[in-house]
């Protein structure tokens, strides 16, 4: 009985993830081709200053590969990558990386059944199965903002980071207020002579419970594993609450704002400043944000936080709608991700030659549990639609999901020559289920990421990772459409 083979595009967490529970379950008939010339994702591409996770690492990591030497509770992105490098090492997968190969299209052959690749490279491929794990936090995002290229200085994406300039005694504008600025913003103000934030809104910036690991901790975590089980179901059980304060029991967030409310008070004495960072919308509605480092950077001298809207970019700096011309000498853009464009800019053909982006439309991005959609047999996503945690761990959610795409490749192990696309009523159902729930969550009342420009979100699960958890937890042949190969 000859194994699926099998495509994942993508070496980061999601791709990774899905070759190691591949492995373990002894199916090893896959590549996996990754466009850069070193795994990681995220973590190979994000070096911006403070560049950290804002989940701590014992949760952050595989449950099956537990680090017990993380250097501290919240890992910075050299240790997180580092980690990632040391697990692969560990499994050999890096024979399985074709490096430097960048998919352009994929199309369903109805016929043989397989999926027919192409890379940038002229390359052609073919497998039974494709698993996209591109992430959705991978392509970069600038502002629509008039005159963005006419500016004759240094300027660059935090994702994107220019090493080679050196901020020391420059006027700095950041514009964004996200989870990167909140860390490299700190970084970068002792050095530069001023910095001028400019801000749409004020970000919900929660305490950082960060520690240093001492080698004592190391030695426990060692050598005492309940120790090491102990703060990671901690951790993962302060998160399923503040999760369900996000879509089940909203009463969970009045100690959860009051905490974030007596923070900024304490950290930002002048009453003119810390009006301007208090937040006007619903708490949860964006991403909550950790950091002991932000406020106290914001109150220094050489710091001014502008919330007057920008009309333009200019050669020699920033123009405000009130007419004001912010002269700098270089501009970093911390406005996040094209997080609602799912799989671009690759070209994905289903049965019948059906685009999957013109499946989707400007209504967005949709799949049975993130995973399948309806005429696109065999593929099967990691970190799909509407699996996104907006609080939480990813891997865990990454975990969930390569456990039931591996019980997807096992059955049709069994099942030779056939391929599976999800039921169109079972992929209604489900998108059904997913929007009354998603109805009343806070992310409905702002403006974010989360949402795309139809206003529907397509990005978060609406719950608790247990949920998702649960809902994956066995593979059922009759939420899909089967068919065989004819060929």
């Amino acid at each position: 009985m000859s194994t699926p083979s099998i495509i994942i595009i993508g070496a980061g967490f999601a791709g990774l993830g899905m070759a190691l529970e591949l492995r373990r379950a002894g199916l090893e008939n896959f590549t996996i081709l990754e466009r850069a010339a070193d795994l990681g994702g995220v973590w190979r591409e994000n070096t911006y200053p403070g560049a950290a996770c804002d989940v701590p690492s014992p949760l952050y990591s595989w449950s099956y590969e537990p680090k017990s030497d993380w250097p501290r509770r919240f890992s910075e992105q050299r240790d997180i990558h580092g980690y990632m490098r040391g697990v692969a090492d560990k499994h050999d997968l890096a024979r399985y990386i074709r490096f430097g190969t960048e998919v352009t299209d994929a199309e369903f052959d109805e016929r043989t059944g397989r999926w027919q690749i192409s890379t940038a490279d002229g390359t052609r491929l073919s497998a039974d199965i494709l698993i996209p794990a591109v992430g959705q936090l991978s392509r970069p995002a600038l502002p629509n903002l008039p005159g963005i290229d006419t500016f004759t200085g240094p300027a660059f994406h935090s994702a994107e980071w220019n090493h080679d300039i050196d901020l020391t005694g420059k006027r700095v504008a950041c514009i964004g207020t996200g989870a990167s600025a909140i860390q490299y913003i700190p970084r970068i103000q002792p050095k530069v002579e001023h910095l001028t934030l400019f801000q749409r809104s004020a970000a919900w910036v929660l305490p950082k419970r960060d520690v240093e690991y001492s080698a004592l901790h190391h030695a426990l975590f060692k050598y005492f594993p309940p120790s090491r089980w102990a703060e990671r179901f901690a951790i993962w059980s302060f998160f399923e609450v503040l999760a369900l304060a996000l879509t089940d029991i909203p009463a969970i967030k009045t100690p959860v704002i009051a905490l974030a409310d007596r923070h900024r008070e304490q950290q930002v004495p002048d009453p003119e400043l810390r009006a301007k960072l208090t937040p006007d919308y619903a708490a949860g509605c964006k991403r909550g944000l950790f950091s002991n480092e932000y406020f106290p950077a914001l109150a220094q001298s050489n710091v001014t936080v502008e919330t007057t809207a920008i009309e333009a970019v200019t050669p020699t700096g920033i123009r405000t709608v009130d007419g004001v011309e912010h002269q700098v000498d270089v501009i970093i853009y911390g406005t996040g991700f094209k997080g609602t464009e799912f799989l671009a800019p690759m070209n994905i053909y289903g049965v019948g030659g059906r685009k999957l982006a013109d499946v989707w439309g400007d209504a967005g991005a949709r799949a049975y549990l993130g995973l399948s959609v309806p005429y696109f047999p065999n593929l099967f996503m990691m970190y799909g639609p509407n699996t996104n945690v907006g609080s939480g761990s990813i891997i865990y959610m990454l975990e969930s999901q390569a456990r039931y795409i591996r019980q997807v490749v096992q059955y049709l192990t069994e099942h030779p020559g056939r391929y599976l696309a999800a039921r169109a009523k079972v992929e209604q159902d489900w998108d059904d289920w997913l929007q009354r729930r998603l109805k009343d969550t806070p992310w409905n009342f702002c403006s974010s990421w989360y949402r795309n420009a139809a206003g529907r979100i397509t990005n978060n699960w609406p719950g608790a990772t247990v949920l998702y958890r649960w809902k994956t937890r066995t593979f059922d042949p009759s939420d899909y459409d089967e068919a065989r190969a004819t060929a």
